[in-house]
């Protein structure tokens, strides 16, 4: 049972640097929480790393089938891969110079079926959620130069008290 994902997000930055970002496939677990690695193998293929459901670990390898700098990236898993799957990433001028819509489609299969597909959810990995936060993550690293986070942060609001006097 395959799982198809489509997300978009505007980015108030040129194409031609989102493409370089996202073509730096070493990089891509700075902005993809679920990446553990990205190996370059050669010009055109890659290893991949990734977290998967319950703490488990998933490999595979790609090649990038179609590359087209500053509108298209996109790739898909080697034979036999752990985890066959395909990609595309597009980067196109937003209406009224509001920069870059960078539209993300992925296909894959996930590990042990629909029974993995299910443990996923089961543990808050839903593929289109997962996409739509890295390009968040995409977006805040590039137009602010930082990725938010609550990390190390109080939880809520201070309390004050006032002594009786």
């Amino acid at each position: 049972m395959s799982i198809d994902v489509s997300q978009s997000v505007t980015i108030g930055r040129p194409a031609a640097e989102l493409y370089e970002r996202w073509r730096d496939l070493p990089r891509l677990p700075e902005l993809m929480q679920h990446l553990t690695s990205v190996t370059v193998l050669d010009e055109r293929r890659s290893h991949w790393v990734a977290k998967g459901p319950a703490e488990t670990k998933v490999e595979w390898e790609a090649t990038i089938v179609d590359d087209v700098p500053g509108e298209v990236i996109s790739w898909r898993s080697v034979e036999g891969s752990e985890i066959p799957n395909e990609g595309r990433v597009e980067f196109n001028q937003a209406p009224v110079d509001q920069g870059t819509e960078v539209r993300v489609h992925l296909k894959y299969d996930p590990p042990a079926g629909v029974l993995g597909k299910t443990v996923a959810r089961l543990f808050g990995e839903e593929p289109s959620q997962q996409v739509r936060q890295d390009l968040k993550r995409l977006k805040q690293l590039v137009e602010a130069g930082e990725i938010a986070t609550i990390e190390g942060q109080p939880s809520g609001p201070e309390r004050y008290t006032r002594e009786a006097s």
